[in-house]
């Protein structure tokens, strides 16, 4: 899906800030795996992923691309907005670290309510150098609020290398600053993922406390689409793209007899089909009409 959003983007289809998620797939594949469609899920602006695997249609992520009525956010979002509050997926956020306090929030008001629901929250390492990534864990663990905090570290809050912004590198000695129990997972390797993210969901069932999990990974492609990528070396790029997530889980897969070449060739046909669906959709969709252009501003527009 991202492959061909950055075609469309180069074709002028796709406007505004688009910033892909290639290289690390497997975090949010992981967890994903692990939750249910009442659960609820923050994400970042780079949530493209996210949000297609907690249930939001290819159609409506296409079409919200496009600035489309039938997007999921009603075209007005675009790439960094994308939300379904029927998939209980609430963003998509444009501003670093916004979503942590949100879910915070969301978290606790499952707990208020009595619901079934886990909720997990994603960000980037670079959320953890903003003020109100500590105020949301040390309020998680004072108020013993059932969340994941999932940081997705790639090494680069923009093009800012890790090393150059924030002192402490091991990121989960951030999050036991506050009494959080922490972990870090080698982001790459999937079952890792699965493993440690089952462990922590099952440690936030139990104990009804905050989690923190350290997820190293990668991201392949620039910051944003309009990123000249000057901050690091082509070098450590290829360097990264040997431990490509997706290569390893094929690669795994055709070494155990798991997955035989005419399933794997049948699983990309289907996902070519569908995406060319979602973009066929999406280019046939219908434009926002001008006299709907103050809808929604107000509460009573809803």
């Amino acid at each position: 899906m991202e492959e061909l959003c950055a075609e469309l983007y180069t074709q002028e289809k796709i406007r505004g800030f688009l910033h892909l998620y290639i290289g690390e797939e497997a975090v949010v594949t992981g967890v994903m795996s692990l939750l249910r469609p009442q659960d609820n899920v923050m994400a970042t602006y780079r949530e493209h992923a996210h949000a297609l695997l907690k249930g939001v249609s290819a159609n409506s992520i296409m079409a919200e691309m496009f600035g489309k009525i039938e997007g999921c956010s009603k075209g007005r979002g675009g790439s960094m907005h994308l939300i379904s509050a029927h998939d209980r997926f609430f963003g998509g956020n444009a501003i670093v670290a916004a979503g942590i306090p949100q879910a915070v929030g969301l978290a606790l008001a499952s707990k208020k309510l009595n619901e079934d629901r886990q909720t997990v929250c994603f960000f980037g390492e670079g959320a953890m150098a903003e003020g109100v990534f500590h105020e949301s864990l040390n309020m998680a663990e004072l108020w013993k609020i059932p969340l994941l905090f999932c940081c997705e570290n790639n090494y680069y809050a923009m093009g800012t290398a890790i090393e150059r912004s924030q002192a402490q590198l091991n990121l989960s000695k951030k999050a036991e600053a506050h009494n959080v129990t922490s972990q870090s997972v080698d982001g790459m390797n999937i079952f890792e993922v699965i493993k440690k993210t089952k462990e922590a969901l099952d440690f936030i069932k139990r104990e009804g406390r905050p989690y923190f999990l350290e997820f190293r990974t990668y991201r392949f492609r620039a910051h944003s689409m309009f990123d000249p990528e000057l901050y690091r070396s082509k070098e450590e790029v290829i360097g990264w793209k040997e431990k490509d997530p997706i290569h390893y889980l094929v690669d795994y897969m055709k070494e155990k007899n798991i997955l035989p070449i005419e399933t794997l060739q049948n699983l990309e046909k289907k996902v070519e089909e569908e995406m060319q669906k979602a973009i066929s959709f999406a280019e046939n969709s219908e434009d926002e009409p001008l006299q709907d252009l103050e809808k929604y501003l107000y509460e009573n527009d809803l």
